[in-house]
């Protein structure tokens, strides 16, 4: 298996190359380009050399997106151009997707007999929890494979049943930071402090790791990053079904600011910048919005001008009403505050004005 992606991935290389010259992006046209020639060199399979044309076009619609998006910086920087004047290249050890022709599943066994540069490999078991089985029965689509620290993993798509979003009574508003990660307009703060020491140390780290420039070092700092990102993504998840969860009991709606491309909008300090860049932002955000998907709660996304310096009890706005990181003073009506559980009721305000306007899709109440 280790054989195959790495032959895949080397057919991917070619066949991006050919796509990047020959400006062809679309799965058919870039099939008929390479195809013939994918089978020949390297000995793929039919159905395997298809996979592999279809996951170089969609690596470019990947591309396009993150340029769109201006996650690669504006027109004209050196990013964006260093990403736009080469072909997208993968690893060696490159995910591969798999379809039902070439992967097939066993689940009343747990194997499954999978196509390699070899020949099939039947009867493979595998190994994953009970709740992760049933929902396997609903498997559809592809399935990737994936080589991480020496394990071979299948990524499976699965359908589970979306139940519409109920009318909220109210909504719950978050306000996302980098001191305190999730606060909401209840006065809730989540997995501030211990999460700020976890990374700090984890940074320290990394900046003596870096200095040393040897193997051994590099090799740890490739195992901690890992750790570190598996950290963010457990504690993204606890806190996003911790929200779900108290949105669905009280029947209220989520509402969240809007961050996209926030890291090119918003300036920080040389000695922030680190924090700011290493926060996921948009992995909480997603996991919320897929948690609340499957519960039915509403997630509303607001505009964050000025969530922090107006003041949720009078609309007064003043940027002296942010006397500091964790503390609102309104200059107007002299009410104090934590300052980010007063950005957390400013956006629940901002979700509810936008929700009885009928600016996001509703249930339907028929």
């Amino acid at each position: 298996m280790a054989a195959t992606l790495r032959v895949c991935n080397h057919a991917a290389n070619l066949a991006s190359e050919v796509a990047f010259v020959k400006g062809l992006k679309r799965p058919y046209v870039l099939q008929k380009e390479v195809y013939f020639r994918l089978r020949a060199e390297f000995g793929l399979g039919a159905q395997a050399a298809v996979r592999v044309v279809k996951k170089v076009c969609d690596a470019y619609v990947t591309l396009t997106a993150n340029i769109t998006a201006g996650n690669l910086g504006p027109e004209g920087s050196k990013r964006r151009k260093r990403a736009q004047s080469k072909p997208v290249r993968f690893r060696e050890d490159a995910a591969q997707p798999f379809d039902d022709r070439i992967l097939t599943w066993n689940l009343d066994q747990r194997t499954v007999s999978v196509w390699t540069v070899a020949g099939r490999i039947k009867a493979i078991p595998f190994v994953c929890s009970e709740q992760a089985l049933k929902l396997l029965a609903s498997r559809k689509g592809e399935s990737d494979l994936v080589l991480r620290e020496g394990m071979f993993f299948l990524t499976a798509t699965v359908e589970v049943p979306e139940p519409e979003p109920y009318e909220p009574d109210g909504f719950l508003g978050v306000d996302l930071g980098i001191v305190n990660i999730a606060t909401t307009s209840d006065g809730d703060i989540l997995a501030g402090r211990r999460l700020n020491r976890y990374r700090r140390r984890h940074r320290d780290l990394r900046a003596k790791l870096q200095k040393k420039r040897t193997k051994s070092a590099k090799r740890i700092l490739k195992r901690i990053r890992r750790r570190e990102a598996r950290h963010a993504a457990h504690t993204n998840h606890t806190i996003a079904k911790q929200l779900v969860a108290t949105a669905e009991r009280t029947s209220r709606g989520i509402a969240l600011e809007d961050l996209g491309g926030i890291r090119q909008r918003v300036t920080a300090r040389k000695h922030q910048r680190s924090s700011l860049h290493s926060w996921a932002f948009a992995q909480l955000g997603a996991f919320i919005t897929y948690k609340a998907r499957r519960a039915g709660v509403p997630v509303v996304f607001v505009d964050p001008r000025d969530t922090s310096r107006r003041c949720s009890g009078c609309g007064y706005t003043h940027r002296a009403n942010r006397v500091s990181q964790a503390r609102f003073a309104c200059r107007s009506c002299g009410i104090v505050m934590h300052a980010d559980h007063n950005g957390s009721c400013n956006i629940a305000h901002r979700a509810d004005v936008v929700w009885q306007r009928g600016a996001v899709n509703r249930p339907s109440t028929a």
